[in-house]
C-alpha cells in the first residue's frame, strides 16, 4: 500500500530497536533506583501506546517518516517493558521457579505474535470490504485496530501494579528493592559469564527476528507458496513457542543443567537455516525445529542472568541484555534488508547462519568459563536445590 522495498520495511524494525540501544539499559537502572517496578511499568506502557497510534496515523496518512517516528516511540516503551516484565518475574519467583516463569511469559508473547501475525490479515481484509477500496487508509485504519491491545496492556500494567502493592503490605516487605545502591559503574563489575550470555542472546536473535520478518516473501520465492501458506509456515515458530515454552521451562526447572540447553538450541537453530540455505526439503521441517530451539533457548538463557548477578543489579542486567540484544537487530535488521535486496535469499541465509555459528562458539565458551570458575550455570536442579537449603 505505501510502495516500500525491503531495506525501507527492514527499517521498521530498526527505528524500534535504535533507541533501546540505549535506554533498555537506562530503563533497567531507573526501574532499580528511581521509579521502581510499578511506575515504571506503567510509564512505559504508556510510550507503546502512543507509539502504536502514531505509526497508525503515519500509514492512515501515507507518511512514512511518521510511522518512523511511531515505531521509534514505540521502541522506547517496548524493550523497557520488557525489562521491568522480567524485573517482575524475578522479584516475585525465586530458584528453580524462575525457568518455568520466564517460559509462561515467552509463551504469552508468542500467542501475541501468532495471533497478530494470521489475523491482521483478515482485519485489513474486512477493513477493505467496509471501505470498498486498498491503500494507506485500509493500513491505517487496521493498524488502529491492532493498537487496542496495547490498550489492554497499559490496562494490565496498572492491575499488576495494584497487586504487586498489596503483596508488599501483606508480606510486610519491599519487593524487588534490597537497599543497595546502584551505579552505572556497576556495568565494569560483570562477570565474564555473564557477558558471554549477552553475545549468545545478540547473536541468536539476530538470525531469528529478522529472518520472521523477512520469511513470508522466502517461503513464497524459493518453495513456491501461496501468500496464505507462506504466512501460516512463518508463524509456525511462535506457535510451537506458545505451548512448548513453559513445558520446557518446566524441563529445565526440574533438571537444571541450562548451559546443556542453551547448546542444544544453538545447534537445532544451525540445523533449521542450514535446511533452509541449502535445501529444497519440506520447510515445515525446519522451522518446526526453530520453533522448537527458540523456546528451549529463551527458557534456558534468560533465567541464567538471576544466577550470576546480585538481585540488586537484576534490572540493570536485564536493560543491558536487552540493549545490546537491540543493537545487534537493529544492525541485522539493515543489513539482511541490503543483503536481500542486492544478493538474494542464499547470501542472506549465509549470513544468518554465520550469526548462529558466533552464538555457538559463545556457547561452548561459557561451558569452559563456568567449569574452570566454578559457576553454578550448569548445576543440576537437586544440587541448586541442596545448596541453596544449605545457605
Amino acid at each position: 500500500d505505501m510502495k516500500v522495498n525491503t531495506a525501507q520495511f527492514m527499517a521498521l524494525y530498526a527505528w524500534y530497536s535504535w533507541p533501546n540501544v540505549v535506554l533498555c539499559f537506562f530503563g533497567g537502572f531507573l526501574i532499580d533506583r528511581v521509579f521502581g517496578i510499578r511506575l515504571g511499568t506503567i510509564i512505559f506502557s504508556i510510550f507503546v501506546c502512543v507509539g502504536q497510534v502514531i505509526f497508525a496515523l503515519g500509514a492512515l496518512l501515507n507518511t512514512f517518516w511518521l510511522m518512523d517516528v511511531g515505531r521509534f516511540i514505540f521502541g522506547i516503551g517496548g524493550e523497557s517493558l520488557a525489562v521491568a516484565q522480567n524485573t517482575y518475574a524475578v522479584s516475585w519467583f525465586k530458584g528453580k521457579e524462575l525457568n518455568l516463569v520466564f517460559g509462561l511469559q515467552l509463551s504469552m508473547a508468542r500467542i501475541g505474535s501468532t495471533v497478530n501475525m494470521n489475523i491482521m490479515g483478515w482485519i485489513y481484509s474486512r477493513v477493505q470490504d467496509l471501505l470498498g477500496y486498498t491503500g494507506p487508509s485500509t493500513l491505517g485504519l487496521t493498524l488502529m485496530i491492532g493498537g487496542i491491545t496495547c490498550l489492554f496492556s497499559l490496562a494490565c500494567a496498572l492491575i499488576l501494579a495494584h497487586l504487586d502493592k498489596r503483596a508488599e503490605k501483606l508480606l510486610c516487605k519491599e519487593q524487588g528493592k534490597t537497599g543497595e545502591v546502584i551505579k552505572l559503574t556497576d556495568v565494569k563489575d560483570f562477570s565474564l559469564s555473564l557477558w558471554l550470555i549477552f553475545v549468545i542472546c545478540v547473536c541468536y536473535y539476530a538470525a531469528v527476528f529478522p529472518f520472521i520478518g523477512l520469511g513470508k516473501v522466502f517461503f513464497i520465492e524459493k518453495f513456491k507458496f501461496s501468500s496464505q501458506e507462506a504466512s501460516a509456515i512463518n508463524s509456525i515458530v511462535y506457535i510451537i513457542s506458545a505451548p512448548m515454552s513453559p513445558v520446557f521451562g518446566l524441563l529445565v526447572d526440574k533438571l537444571g543443567k541450562n548451559i546443556i540447553w542453551v547448546l542444544c538450541a544453538v545447534i537445532t537453530t544451525l540445523a533449521s537455516h542450514i535446511m533452509l540455505a541449502f535445501t529444497f526439503w519440506n520447510p515445515w521441517i525446519a522451522m518446526c525445529m526453530l520453533g522448537v530451539a527458540y523456546s528451549l533457548l529463551a527458557c534456558a538463557l534468560w533465567p541464567m542472568v538471576a544466577f550470576v548477578v546480585p538481585e540488586h543489579q537484576l534490572g540493570t542486567a536485564y536493560g543491558f541484555m536487552q540493549s545490546i540484544q537491540n543493537l545487534g537487530l537493529a544492525i541485522i535488521a539493515i543489513a539482511a534488508g541490503m543483503i536481500l535486496d542486492t544478493r538474494g535469499y542464499l547470501f542472506l541465509e549465509v549470513f544468518f547462519s554465520a550469526c548462529v555459528c558466533l552464538s555457538l562458539i559463545a556457547v561452548v565458551m561459557l561451558y569452559f568459563v563456568n567449569h574452570l570458575t566454578g559457576g553454578d550455570l550448569n548445576w543440576s536442579a537437586k544440587k541448586r536445590e541442596k545448596l541453596q537449603k544449605v545457605a
